[in-house]
């Protein structure tokens, strides 16, 4: 049965037949929904679905988790319906975590391994199969995959988008005037981005008269870095409760027994001594940060209060997620990318339909759960021979009971970019109780930690011998993750054109050391044992 904790608030007013997803993860489905089968509730209306993706907003970046921001919306989703702690991106970069949520893939299928490669004709996406079961949809803000295309996609009535990253502000302050691509036209920006969308998505809501079922997809910028609040929030809210993570600290303790490329990477384009190359204050940029999540914030109360003016709530249901978390400091980083917890894990919160209030549901979920879950709640399919990596979390969402297997751990993936350097490519297992963490092409060591005891992984367990059953289990169900075809699995890359962001603080730190337990003076009696087959395989001359 699924585990479902009370939230340590008072659950107020419930919301009649409608979800707003905030995008995070996504539980399986009962035997009826996969067979096809249509519930009495949806057999009498087709759930409308909102989905919230917010850029970069990591787990903890909600008021009702982080003293030091102002959320009241976010925190009212998770008070009146369901909260999934437990929510991760299966890659922790803007394009194959989105590509990800539209697929059900992870990225080894999907191909999107970095923000400039294009899709593989004919993918599909799954709002085509909502277009197909008779729902009106739209895109409305960041796409940025395909390059930096932002022309209209399959799977969307309504398109409203923009290049690449975007800009926070209309212009680029010399008077000239950033552009949105809106049905395949070019139109000029009026206004702060976040209040832009906000308003196309409200507008597009006042459209529907809740005569035919619709989907929105509300993709937002912020808070995507350089932070820049709206103008009305700017020094809202203050330093004082916001917390630099005791890793940040150069020290021996929190470098012992971490891969070198952690050390290097301190003082880089991603580390808090060089951050983008400058001299930012950590927690100026986390103040920012937080003032800059207000507008989306206030955004989901606008859409919220829409919904409840035309009736609609009673069948909607409201999904926020974020596509990747962000780092603030901890192990010395910024950004994101890595396989730790601050850079995978995101929000994932809803309501509306009828479910129960104030659920803290604990399974793993990730954004490759998101399409089969929202079909699964519209009663639609995807075409014969489409395969999700993901599962459908329908069921859990909706607080109904659900006996079904569930997965134990989760797949990641990161394939090195030579524009961003610092982070080597990636591969990592994350379970309910231990993260196994190896990388590619890259003279370092693996990672091990024990999430149950250490939550902010701190110490590497990968040369306990106690764990070595655990290290040998979750090599092999990592590569098995990775779909190997005749034992190989192949990490895809793109051209490159310049060197890319290398440049050091020559005042920063120094280059990390190899880890103490490889060192030698050439006379000891295990020197050709790292040619040893580790698990029963055979070794290689």
């Amino acid at each position: 049965m699924t585990k479902f904790r009370s939230l340590c608030r008072m659950a107020v007013t419930g919301v009649a037949v409608s979800v707003v997803a905030l995008a995070a993860g996504s539980l399986p489905e009962t035997a009826a929904a996969q067979s096809g089968a249509k519930t009495a509730e949806q057999a009498q209306a087709p759930l409308n679905i909102i989905f919230i993706l917010n850029d970069d907003q990591r787990y903890d970046a909600m008021g009702f988790l982080d003293p030091a921001l102002s959320t009241p919306n976010m925190d009212r989703i998770a008070r009146e319906g369901v909260h999934f702690p437990n929510a991760f991106v299966t890659t922790a970069l803007c394009s194959p975590s989105r590509a990800s949520i539209l697929t059900g893939q992870y990225m080894h299928n999907h191909g999107i391994a970095d923000n400039n490669i294009k899709f593989r004709p004919g993918t599909f996406f799954f709002p085509q199969a909502l277009q197909a079961a008779g729902y009106r949809t739209a895109f409305i803000g960041k796409w940025h995959m395909g390059g930096h295309s932002d022309d209209p996609q399959p799977g969307f009535d309504r398109w409203i988008s923009f290049k690449g990253q975007g800009d926070y502000l209309p212009d680029n302050g010399k008077g000239v005037r950033h552009t949105l691509n809106i049905d395949g036209q070019r139109v000029e920006r009026k206004g702060y981005i976040t209040d832009e969308l906000n308003g196309f998505a409200l507008d597009w809501l006042k459209q529907q008269s809740g005569k035919q079922p619709f989907f929105l997809y509300l993709s937002h910028k912020a808070v995507h870095a350089d932070f820049i609040p709206a103008e009305r929030h700017q020094n809202t809210l203050g330093r004082d409760k916001i917390r630099l993570p005791d890793s940040m600290a150069d020290t021996p303790q929190n470098y012992e027994g971490k891969p070198r490329w952690t050390k290097d990477q301190r003082n880089s384009w991603h580390g808090v001594e060089f951050p983008y190359h400058s001299t930012l204050d950590v927690i100026d940029f986390k103040q920012r940060y937080n003032e800059t999540l207000r507008a989306v914030d206030e955004g989901i109360g606008d859409i919220i209060a829409v919904l409840q003016k035309k009736g609609l709530l009673k069948n909607t249901i409201v999904v926020m997620m974020g596509d990747n978390g962000f780092l603030f400091g901890e192990h010395g980083m910024i950004d994101k990318r890595s396989a730790y917890e601050e850079s995978m894990r995101v929000p994932l919160i809803a309501f509306g339909a009828g479910m129960p209030k104030g659920r803290v549901v604990d399974q793993i979920v990730a954004n490759i759960d998101i399409a089969p879950t929202f079909l699964a709640l519209a009663g639609a399919k995807p075409p014969e021979g489409v395969r999700f990596d993901g599962m459908s979390y329908a069921d859990m969402l909706m607080g109904r009971p659900f006996n079904g297997p569930w997965r134990t751990s989760l797949n990641y993936e990161y394939y090195w970019e030579y524009n961003y350097p610092q982070t080597p490519t990636t591969f990592a297992l994350r379970g309910d109780r231990y993260k196994y963490i190896q990388y590619h092409g890259v003279w370092d060591t693996e990672e091990l930690y024990d999430l149950k005891e250490d939550p902010k992984e701190m110490r590497n367990l990968i040369a306990d011998p106690k764990l070595r059953p655990v290290v040998r289990k979750m090599r092999g169900e990592l590569f098995a993750g990775l779909d190997p075809q005749q034992g190989r699995s192949s990490v895809t890359f793109t051209e490159r054109t310049d060197e890319g962001s290398v440049l050091r603080n020559r005042n920063g730190a120094g280059p990390g050391e190899f880890p103490k337990r490889w060192l030698r003076d050439g006379t000891e009696d295990d020197l050709g044992n790292g040619m040893k087959a580790d698990g029963g395989k055979a070794g290689h001359e």
